[in-house]
């Protein structure tokens, strides 16, 4: 298994913690302001980015913007670890070339375009992409007063830590 897969191995187990350890109420509770998006709204586009990875057509394309979008997983715990675990077992499964050419469709604003990438680096946008969503969703749990024990949850590797003085 290479580095890249390690890593987003690593950064998914911390969505099976947080799923662990909340209610539906909580993954569905789109109260936060300014734009009342859920946990659960979260982590479902974090694991339909993955799945779209997974979904490569005959033509070498992988498309992001064609997302399952599956509504059960933003309400429901059960559900959202069973699309988790779908999304973990695939990578623990995957044979691929990091270095290989993967044309990725995506709209990045002016409609959908194809771009060159090599699986690597599409992995750690996913990966990066995850990490960006958590720190969403950590904005969403201090709003909702939930105290989740990881302190490096929503945080980039390459994200100074605070130094404290006692």
């Amino acid at each position: 298994m290479n580095v890249i897969v390690e890593s987003t191995l690593q950064t998914l187990q911390k969505s099976q913690v947080l799923l662990d350890n909340l209610s539906n109420s909580q993954l569905c509770d789109a109260s936060v302001p300014p734009y009342y998006s859920s946990i659960g709204t979260h982590i479902r586009h974090i694991l339909d980015f993955y799945d779209c990875i997974f979904n490569i057509d005959s033509k070498n394309q992988i498309d992001l913007t064609a997302r399952s979008r599956n509504k059960a997983v933003e309400s429901d715990c059960c559900c959202a670890r069973e699309y988790l675990n779908f999304v973990i077992d695939k990578f623990e499964n995957i044979t691929l070339n990091i270095t290989d050419i993967v044309i990725v469709v995506d709209d990045l604003g002016l409609g959908k375009t194809e771009i060159p990438y090599t699986y690597g680096a599409l992995l750690a946008q996913a990966n990066s992409h995850t990490i960006h969503h958590y720190a969403i969703i950590n904005y969403i749990f201090d709003s909702l007063g939930i105290v989740i024990n990881d302190s490096d949850f929503g945080y980039n590797p390459t994200t100074p830590k605070q130094v404290t003085f006692d």
